[in-house]
């Protein structure tokens, strides 16, 4: 989408702002479908750094996700005054991408969507079975 979804910027801007990981959303995506949950960047950035940091190859990558200022928090308005950017981001926590009547990853994974990339979305976290479906 070359024009984002005026609505689905707000809904991420309330997410930033309150600080709230409990919308669920589903986005369709060049390729994919992804479910999961919104997370405010900071909490998504924490959360992705600590698992790198968990991991011996991958420690060094995790402060790149501690920096003190997330990318675009902030912008100064039309006085100069710092105010909240719009979020050019989703980000998705307990992600999962929908393939076919799977999720992968079954854990659920960390995701970060371009907002101007999203064609379709709902709110809700589309369910899944690792069963097949009786007729």
């Amino acid at each position: 989408m070359s024009n984002p979804d005026a609505l689905l910027v707000d809904i991420a801007a309330m997410v930033e702002s309150e600080h709230s990981n409990q919308m669920a959303l589903t986005v369709v995506v060049p390729g994919a479908v992804i479910t999961g949950r919104l997370a405010p960047e900071r909490l998504w950035r924490v959360r992705v750094a600590e698992v790198l940091a968990a991991s011996e190859h991958l420690k060094p990558f995790a402060a790149l996700f501690m920096a003190a200022e997330a990318d675009g928090t902030t912008s100064p308005d039309a006085s100069g005054t710092a105010t909240a950017a719009r979020p050019a981001h989703l980000h998705l926590h307990l992600a999962r991408i929908l393939q076919g009547s799977y999720g992968l990853p079954h854990t659920g994974g960390m995701y970060r969507i371009a907002i101007d990339s999203v064609s379709s979305w709902t709110v809700g976290d589309l369910s899944y079975s690792d069963q097949p479906q009786n007729s």
